[in-house]
């Protein structure tokens, strides 16, 4: 999962049960009223022009200011983490600005940071341009506007840094394609057996302490997961044993620090990780427990890259990244948050999903199969939901790779060669001219030919849901695998229990969700 792991948005958001009518129209002549997803006071669209019959929008200058230097991007960092927080930093400048798109300063900032300043997209017809690479350049801008040291990567600029211009883009990606490839036919047993395990836990935790974190678990049993799948490799059978959570999360904290708010004092959380960088020397040992494991797990995908023209040791480094940055730190973030909104929806959309699902299974042959997953359009739709409301990659870069037009729902602006673009995803996938009630998690959204029709707007893997990842784009290489993933959790929770109660709390990455209840099928 391309992932830069950054804390999520906290917009107001609202639930409906499934069995409420919904319609699937977006435009404005519905009868349902659309809430603004970016504003409490929706801005005013500016005027449209006519040209020869044909509606077009006006052409203006991008609005905002970028301020002082040091001053001006300090001032929006310190707004940005704590005066006012993320995601209100983003709706008062579009009510100040009267725009979605406008110039500001990104985190981090002085002294990380060289070149703070970007151009903010911030609805979903605007985000897109930042898949497009005819028009803008990926170069080291995986994190932002800072890039963390390649001595936390082995000395390598790892895949997700590299432009689908540089030679070794093409051949680290088809590496990633490979494994996957190579590695289809464990995804589904070795999900079972690892997740069967973490049931397992939660329901000794539940019945000994009455709650059990589900975070944790999870943390444990995707990393599992993830090893025995991609490298047929148990981390607890090697003298990793279980330490591979704990060791992930201090390295990618050396690598995030100065974009995460971690909830610690506002001038100690400053002094620590927002005006300088953590020196990767701390975390090199816990770094190279990791390496040597896949070292030594990897072997035939290792083979496999030498044949590729990719030495060993830099094949290792991007596999080493891939599963623990990408593909741990999206399960990290995304299955509590996931699990968050299915929880707080209800038992009527439990109780539908786990008949959906253990049906489907029993007109399978009583066996999960990736047929029978098809036959689950409400499991299917609900990840697709989860995916659009709380995206799993919030923030996404692209540098301008020459002067263009740029247009939002209600004008149209000029981006000059060089300029750093910046989006903010959960608005833009949440953008009330896109998706009616576009706050509220709606679990059957995506039924129906009308509900598919809106995938193109689903925009998490870096691209549209509706494409797919290539040698030659930035869609994350395992965007498949990592809805296949999402959907396992659901079916296997629902195949297993009638419903489920949680609680949630708050937590620097993801959601922290506690588990309370878990009430077995009984038929």
């Amino acid at each position: 999962m391309a992932s830069s792991s950054l804390p999520f948005t906290s917009l107001p958001h609202h639930f409906v049960s499934p069995n409420k009518p919904t319609s699937k129209s977006v435009t404005t002549s519905t009868s349902h009223r659309i809430r603004a997803s970016v504003s409490e006071k929706p801005y005013v669209p500016a005027p449209a022009v006519s040209d020869n019959g044909e509606a077009k929008l006006p052409v203006k200058k991008i609005p905002g200011s970028y301020g002082l230097p040091f001053v001006g991007p300090l001032k929006d960092r310190l707004d940005y983490f704590y005066n006012q927080g993320r995601d209100e930093f983003f709706r008062s400048k579009i009510q100040k600005y009267n725009s979605t798109v406008f110039r500001t300063n990104m985190p981090p900032g002085p002294f990380i940071s060289q070149d703070p300043k970007v151009v903010a997209l911030l609805d979903g017809k605007s985000f897109p341009v930042l898949f497009d690479v005819t028009k803008v350049e990926k170069k080291d801008i995986f994190t932002g506007t800072y890039m963390p040291s390649t001595e936390l990567t082995g000395g390598y600029r790892i895949l997700s840094y590299l432009d689908p211009s540089e030679p070794k883009h093409a051949k680290l990606k088809q590496l990633m394609f490979y494994l996957l490839k190579s590695r289809r036919d464990q995804v589904i047993p070795e999900f079972q057996a690892s997740y069967a395990e973490l049931f397992e836990t939660l329901e000794k935790e539940l019945g000994e302490k009455g709650k059990s974190s589900f975070p944790i678990a999870n943390d444990q049993a995707g990393f599992n997961f993830l090893c025995r799948a991609f490298f047929g490799t148990n981390p607890r059978d090697t003298e990793l044993g279980t330490d591979g959570p704990s060791l992930i999360s201090k390295w990618v904290l050396f690598q995030l620090g100065p974009v995460l708010s971690l909830g610690l004092p506002k001038y100690a959380e400053e002094l620590l990780i927002h005006t300088l960088p953590l020196p990767p020397a701390l975390v090199k040992k816990d770094y190279q427990r990791l390496y040597d494991f896949f070292y030594e797990s990897s072997g035939s995908v290792l083979d496999e890259a030498e044949k590729m023209g990719i030495s060993r040791e830099e094949a290792c480094h991007n596999l080493l990244f891939a599963t623990c940055f990408n593909s741990f730190g999206g399960m990290k973030l995304f299955f509590p948050n996931m699990l968050k909104w299915i929880g707080r929806a209800g038992v009527k959309l439990h109780t539908e999903l786990s008949t959906e699902i253990r049906s489907a299974i029993r007109s399978n042959g009583g066996k999960l199969t990736m047929a029978a997953m098809e036959q689950m359009p409400l499991m299917k739709s609900v990840v697709y939901e989860a995916l659009r409301i709380e995206p799993p990659v919030p923030l996404q870069y692209g540098k301008a790779k020459k002067d263009f037009l740029i247009e939002s729902h209600d004008a149209v602006f000029e981006v000059k060669e060089g300029e750093m673009l910046f989006g903010f995803q959960p608005f833009a996938t949440k953008d009330p001219k896109i998706f009616e009630r576009s706050l509220e998690f709606v679990p059957d959204r995506f039924i129906g030919d009308e509900g598919e029709k809106l995938l193109k707007h689903v925009l998490w893997s870096n691209g549209p849901e509706t494409e797919e990842p290539t040698v030659g784009n930035k869609q994350c290489a395992g965007k498949d695998f990592v809805v296949l993933m999402s959907r396992l959790l659901v079916v296997e929770l629902f195949r297993r229990y009638a419903s489920l109660e949680i609680e949630v709390g708050k937590s620097a990455l993801g959601a922290a969700v506690t588990v309370t209840s878990l009430k077995r099928v009984s038929f």
